[in-house]
């Protein structure tokens, strides 16, 4: 092996061996932190929004509003605890993602049941256990590809809805193949666990898989990758032009034309947004739904006064679009080309558009949600960033001592097991790609963080020493990076997307998976084809400026030496940047790097470890923002509690395979002492903003009435639900309307709401 390689692998080796003051970035205050700028949004001399008070508001109506779907579900109704989902009946899915034809079928669970309509139970948990929790090899005493997800909707085929009353759609229902009892047709669920939506702006792309695109085209989650996307424009008094729409950091809005027409989510078949434009537009807002007096973004518009609390805004979705938008997006009064549901009128143009009044309504208001007043937020930091924790008090000087204590310790547990090198930045997510960035770009005089000691922007504002650069992260958006897996080979990875060996690689593929057009999700397969010089493959333009000097390990170096990890002269390589005439060698760590191989040299060896990925089942890493409130944990929903997530990566995953990530090999079964636990769990808290705890303004909501469950259990349901008469009965969860002050009862974490 030459001596380049050999570096790299004895690189690797020593990071493991780190002491926790050397190595990789830390997790920052998210005080002062900017949600992504979106340009053209609401700057400009012709901004799309024209006034963003009243499109948040209309963004809260149309989260909350159980009219949205097409039988009850809200996109809060997934969402409304601590930003996720905290019911526990009628929440498993036999695992749809799976490769496998048990993705089919229910597993009967550790308490010996399972199914639609069965009540979690902690003995549930977790969905897959060893003999020894210390080692993933010793034997499995059980495991299921089941999924503890979300419930959502009956489904059926469209037929339409009306444009004033009733809550659901007219569709053509029928028993699902499999989501029933005896043949009683039950709610479908998700095939993966709802993540929090709370901090979600920051995320470069959304959803576990990155479906939802950073660039926002109007009309659903694809980007630049949907080619008949666009929003309707009018000219002037007799004509209207469909134009393409490129919102960067919009991820939010293109997710949110997801769920609305996902006939297991919200909707019935063959729904489109312009149906559930025309349903809402005349409608008043939240017209079911009690909404608090004193709530922080619709109290202005609330009927409710003190000690009357009453359902609906005294405006409509019509008039708040209005207010909210352009007028060229919704002021066309003639018969366009918008199309027309068979039987009915032709669609107008605000019906036409309410996808991009959907999805950047939902986008403005979610980027409200920012929890950033967490005691580690507001705490004070050293000259390495690590917070001194003394804002945390106890109720006499030996318990504040002790609980500054833990959380030291809990700290150190956090760096010497690599946890930093995932859970970083502000949003404690490499998934954060342009937030991360921007912070570390150099910016004179500008700071975030606590204000007792602010933080610089630049190549130090996650640790000194450029220390982001060990997790990938520079003053660059790259979506991708080089790195190594559980077998110490570098393979290509979408930065911020992680196989941990949560399950086997079969049941789900992650953002290993395809979109709706067949085309790789992953960022990482489409730079293979700009290496090979196959544009047609690449359906992202930021792939295209990737700079190959940034990952984490290099790809190609300019050396007359043979590597069998590398792209070398020998094979033919490039300049990065020699393609476009701009050379990418600017504020490298090490600008020996910047290269990439020749087309020729990446077509060669297209099937070769050099261009190899590690994509499948690797999954966005979540913020660890609140995440005492937002189990069940990991995308299948398979752990109930911190403790068993840390068990969990004592014996560094469940699964060994191909695509695991090299960091999980790296961390120490000591983790899962049970003081070393307890301090790791305490530090893990310290991110819990209690304005989250207590719903508080921003986390303030209406009412919301969810679908949980049906009468009955998972061996007998009741028949008869108005919807027909072969579907159960629902039982619901009434999610009271609060105001800005909050609540006086706290949200409970996830193992605490299971039925004893």
């Amino acid at each position: 092996m030459h001596l380049f390689s050999k570096i790299h692998f004895l690189l690797i080796a020593a990071v493991a061996a780190m002491p926790v003051s050397a190595h990789g970035p830390v997790p920052v205050s998210l005080q002062g932190v900017p949600v992504p700028p979106v340009p053209g949004l609401l700057d400009g001399s012709n901004p799309i929004v024209v006034n963003k008070s009243a499109a948040i508001a209309l963004g809260k109506a149309l989260f909350w509003d159980t009219n949205v779907g097409s039988d009850g579900m809200a996109c809060g109704s997934c969402h409304f605890h601590a930003g996720a989902d905290g019911r526990v009946k009628n929440q498993l899915n036999p695992g749809a993602k799976s490769s496998n034809a048990s993705g089919q079928t229910f597993d009967t669970l550790a308490s010996g049941g399972g199914g639609p309509n069965h009540t979690l139970r902690p003995e549930d948990f977790p969905l897959h256990r060893v003999a020894d929790p210390a080692d993933k090899f010793s034997a499995v005493t059980f495991s299921t590809d089941d999924v503890v997800a979300s419930s959502g909707t009956f489904s059926g085929e469209f037929k339409g809805a009306s444009r004033t009353g009733g809550n659901a759609d007219q569709c053509s229902r029928s028993v699902d193949e499999v989501f029933h009892v005896n043949q009683t047709g039950t709610r479908r669920v998700e095939p993966r666990n709802a993540p929090t939506v709370i901090n979600a702006v920051f995320n470069q792309r959304n959803f576990w898989d990155g479906r939802a695109n950073n660039i926002f085209n109007g009309s659903s989650p694809w980007g630049e990758r949907d080619p008949n996307a666009g929003v309707w424009v009018k000219v002037n008094s007799r004509s209207v032009t469909k134009e393409k729409l490129h919102l960067e950091n919009s991820s939010l809005a293109s997710l949110a034309t997801g769920p609305g027409l996902s006939d297991t989510e919200m909707s019935c078949r063959k729904r489109t947004w312009a149906d559930i434009g025309r349903k809402l537009l005349a409608r008043q807002a939240l017209q079911n739904q009690k909404v608090h007096y004193e709530d922080s973004v619709l109290g202005p518009y609330s009927l409710s006064s003190i000690g009357n609390l009453r359902p609906g805004l005294n405006t409509t979705y019509k008039n708040l679009v209005m207010q909210a938008f352009n007028a060229k997006y919704w002021s066309y009064s003639g018969i366009g080309p918008f199309g027309a549901p068979p039987g009915q009128a032709a669609y107008n143009q605000m019906e036409a558009n309410f996808s991009m009044f959907f999805g950047l309504a939902l986008q403005l208001y979610q980027s409200t949600l920012v929890s950033d007043q967490s005691p580690f937020d507001l705490s004070p930091v050293d000259a390495g960033l690590r917070p001194t924790w003394t804002n945390v008090f106890g109720a006499t000087p030996a318990e504040t001592d002790a609980k500054r204590q833990a959380l030291k310790r809990g700290g150190v547990l956090f760096f010497n097991n690599h946890c930093n090198l995932c859970h970083t930045g502000p949003s404690l997510s490499l998934a954060a790609v342009a937030t991360n960035a921007a912070l570390l770009k150099p910016e004179a005089g500008k700071t975030f963080g606590p204000a007792a000691t602010p933080i610089p922007y630049g190549p130090n504002a996650f640790g000194p020493g450029n220390a982001a650069y060990a997790a990938g992260m520079t003053q660059y958006v790259n979506p991708i990076t080089r790195d190594y897996n559980g077998d110490v080979l570098p393979l290509l990875m979408d930065l911020g997307y992680v196989n941990t060996g949560v399950a086997d690689p079969h049941n789900d593929p992650g953002i290993g998976g395809v979109d709706d057009f067949g085309n790789p999700l992953s960022f990482s397969s489409q730079y293979i084809q700009y290496l090979q010089d196959r544009p047609q493959g690449i359906k992202d333009s930021l792939v295209k400026n990737i700079r190959a000097c940034d990952f984490i390990t290099s790809i190609a170096i300019n050396s007359e030496f043979p590597e069998p990890y590398y792209f070398t002269a020998v094979e033919g390589v490039q300049a990065d940047g020699s393609r476009e005439g701009v050379l990418r060698n600017q504020n490298c760590a090490d600008p020996a790097t910047a290269f990439i191989p020749s087309p020729s040299a990446a077509r060669d060896e297209a099937n070769a470890v050099n261009l190899g990925v590690a994509v499948k089942a690797a999954f966005k890493v979540p913020t660890l923002r609140n995440i005492e409130l937002t189990g069940p944990y990991m995308h299948n929903g398979s752990m109930a509690t911190l403790e068993q997530v840390i068990e969990f990566y004592g014996r560094q995953g469940n699964f060994h395979n191909e695509n695991l990530h090299f960091q999980v090999s790296t961390i120490s079964s000591s983790i899962n002492s049970p003081a070393n636990r307890a301090d790791l769990i305490a530090y893990l808290k310290a991110f819990t903003d209690d304005r989250v705890r207590y719903e508080k303004a921003p986390f303030d909501h209406p009412e919301v009435v969810v679908p949980n469950g049906h009468e009955g259990n998972h061996e007998a349901v009741v028949a008869g639900n108005p919807l027909q008469a072969d579907l159960a009965k629902d039982e619901v969860l009434v999610v009271p309307a609060v105001g800005a002050n909050g609540s006086a009862e706290p949200l409970l974490p996830f193992d605490q709401l299971l039925a004893r």
